[in-house]
């Protein structure tokens, strides 16, 4: 079957970083879909994947089962199958640089220090893809590196639905009817937004 856009959501596998701030591309992507009445998931390029449809556009959503920093290897394979090209894939992930909540869509643009962003643009020959960025905030004190397998706090925990939903309508509205529209819905500035990274 041939797919218009690859959907891919950046996380880590297993019980253990299900609920940790690394994890809310798997979240966005369970969200979107839970809205398309898809297919199940399914195993392959080590990844899980599911055919969906959203109005006219054949999207495979694709999850990495590789860990976050060989997660490009996944995608390549995935891409390369299915004969699709950077401009067509679409990758959802948390993002240090964004205030917790901020959604951001980009076209391009370098790995912000995010190991699975790194991992595809190794892979894939360059970082042209889109992407929907989700912030995740970065901590006051401490190390990052830990802080992106940490669970949610409790206040963030009560908002973070809400979060992965607004994360999902943006992706969808990628999907649906380009990045550029996304761009002008999502992108608008609010005080204390960091959106050049």
């Amino acid at each position: 079957m041939a797919y218009d856009m690859l959907v891919v959501g950046l996380g880590n596998p297993g019980p253990e970083y299900a609920n940790t701030r690394h994890n809310v591309g798997f979240r966005v992507l369970d969200e979107l879909f839970s809205r398309t009445g898809g297919q199940s998931w399914q195993e392959k390029f080590k990844g899980l994947w599911s055919q969906n449809r959203f109005g006219s556009t054949s999207v495979l959503l694709f999850k990495p089962l590789t860990f976050m920093n060989l997660s490009g290897r996944s995608v390549s394979r995935a891409a390369s199958y299915f004969g699709l090209e950077k401009d067509q894939i679409l990758l959802v992930h948390d993002d240090l640089d964004l205030d917790f909540g901020v959604i951001r869509v980009k076209e391009g643009g370098g790995t912000g220090g995010h190991n699975g962003i790194a991992s595809c643009k190794t892979e894939l020959g360059g970082g042209d893809f889109l992407r929907v960025r989700v912030g995740i905030g970065r901590p006051v004190h401490g190390n990052a590196t830990k802080f992106v397998l940490e669970s949610f706090s409790t206040d963030e925990a009560i908002v973070l639905d809400q979060i992965i939903m607004r994360g999902a309508d943006a992706a969808e509205v990628v999907i649906r009817t380009g990045a550029v529209k996304a761009m002008n819905e999502f992108n608008k500035r609010k005080q204390g937004d960091n959106n050049e990274s």
